[in-house]
């Protein structure tokens, strides 16, 4: 897994993003397990929601770590079919990264971002294996990935 978390570390530097990245020990597959490796609250995570719509394109739903994205909003805010949640072997294929480990941003897709994520100034997102976080404000992470804020939480 250091391999996906080296290519993560590696775009960051490349594109001078002000993000930190964190190896840990414990696995931060969910956002329970990932708020009590860092002692953080929940609040400040976020899930990436990988679908695929009917021209195989990678949508990434950001959303609030509590909260669950609606594939029936995101048909709605893309004018589309409702997408469809991307397998595993997808995941891994559209964004270079295994599940539990997929960042808010470092690959070709379209990212909505729920409004509720904007809340926070910072967000945790997925930093390449589901033993790394990384910390980055969400104004970097919308300039990096060129979000799209809409509400697509349930």
């Amino acid at each position: 897994m250091e391999e996906y978390e080296n290519i993560m570390k590696t775009y960051i530097e490349e594109n001078n993003l002000s993000a930190e990245h964190y190896r840990l020990s414990e696995s931060c597959h969910s956002v329970e397990e990932a708020a009590q490796a860092i002692k953080a609250s929940s609040d400040e995570f976020v899930k990436n929601i990988c679908l695929i719509d009917e021209n195989n394109r990678l949508i990434l739903a950001i959303v609030k770590g509590k909260d669950r994205a609606s594939t029936t909003l995101v048909g709605k805010v893309l004018n589309i079919s409702r997408p469809r949640l991307a397998n595993e072997r997808e995941i891994l294929e559209y964004t270079g990264f295994p599940i539990g480990g997929v960042p808010s941003f470092g690959y070709k897709a379209v990212f909505l971002v729920d409004p509720r994520v904007t809340e926070q100034s910072y967000i945790y997102t997925g930093g390449g294996s589901a033993h790394a976080l990384i910390k980055v404000s969400v104004e970097e992470m919308l300039k990096i990935n060129e979000g799209r804020v809409v509400r697509i939480r349930k």
